[in-house]
């Protein structure tokens, strides 16, 4: 067999399934296990064994202390919520007293050890996508800021590796009668806001960074997936070896279908970021409805008097 594509075989999962996350009613039943934490916490080991790569990693962190450096204000006591690696940390060194990280979730245990109201400040880089109740993290999230406390995520979403996803998708239905569970479930932009609200946060805002790489083929993109600790981790993930002929197969459909003239393959990511305030009396707050001085249609026929 191909060395390249040798390691292909024991964990490759992308799920055809990027649609919102998380969207049934809060209830007292757990939430369904989706992650194998334990294989996620040995492929993320493995990654920084053999060399991570952390480009997209770096843009992150890099926007991240951009977008708290915009805040006007300084933060006592943060936490760092399961961001890989120590760029964070040496981010925020400069603008925050106290950095707290959490490796988390830890296991199949998705509770925060934070007090209610310990922080003014929380903060998540590319973790929040491996959260098992991504509803009940942000609840707790919420619950251990601080009135006027901001919170600070980017995770992976949107249309992640869409063309790999529809290369794999195509591939198999074509070859093995049907697909596999192969791709996580990702937050797109309109589920995030929803969640901000639905979990307790004032003046919520989200926003997606579309990250276009390129390779010279599928390979080199899976090569750099397992170097990030990013292949499969579903625990409904397929046992069975993903075959050889697949995986050719779907590597000529990327190379057909998602290859620029000089025939490198385009590979996007979506960083979706989500922000948010503790409820407090000092944040501007919205008018009532029917509050206004002035009707639309007086004021649209004042701005063209005004011409």
């Amino acid at each position: 067999m191909d060395a390249r594509i040798k390691f292909a075989h024991d964990e490759w999962s992308l799920n055809d399934g990027f649609v919102g996350r998380n969207k049934r009613p809060m209830t007292s039943v757990s939430p369904p296990k989706v992650f194998d934490t334990a294989l996620l916490r040995h492929r993320q080991a493995r990654a920084v064994k053999a060399g991570a790569e952390t480009f997209l990693l770096d843009r992150v962190v890099e926007d991240l202390s951009e977008r708290l450096h915009a805040v006007v204000r300084g933060f006592n006591n943060a936490a760092d919520l399961g961001s890989p690696g120590h760029g964070v940390a040496d981010a925020l060194a400069a603008s925050v007293k106290q950095l707290r990280h959490l490796d988390w979730p830890l296991g199949s245990h998705e509770a925060l050890p934070l007090e209610a109201g310990s922080l003014d400040l929380a903060v998540s880089v590319l973790a929040l996508q491996f959260v098992n109740d991504l509803p009940g993290a942000l609840a707790q999230i919420r619950r251990a800021l601080q009135p006027d406390g901001y919170f600070l995520a980017a995770t992976i979403g949107g249309d992640t590796l869409t063309e790999l996803r529809q290369s794999f998708a195509e591939a198999e239905v074509a070859l093995d009668g049907g697909l596999s569970p192969r791709v996580i479930p990702m937050l797109d932009l309109r589920d995030a806001g929803a969640l901000l609200q639905r979990a307790g946060f004032a003046l919520p805002v989200t926003d997606v960074d579309r990250v276009t790489v390129r390779y010279d083929n599928m390979f080199g993109l899976m090569r750099d997936l397992r170097r990030m600790g990013a292949t499969n981790m579903l625990a409904d993930r397929r046992r069975a070896p993903l075959r050889r002929a697949t995986l050719m197969h779907a590597a000529e459909i990327y190379a057909q279908r998602f290859s620029d003239a000089d025939g490198r393959i385009r590979a996007t990511f979506d960083i979706v970021w989500m922000a948010g305030w503790s409820p407090d009396e000092s944040q501007p707050k919205p008018l009532k409805p029917g509050s206004a001085k002035m009707s639309l249609e007086d004021a649209v026929k004042k701005a063209g008097a005004r011409k």
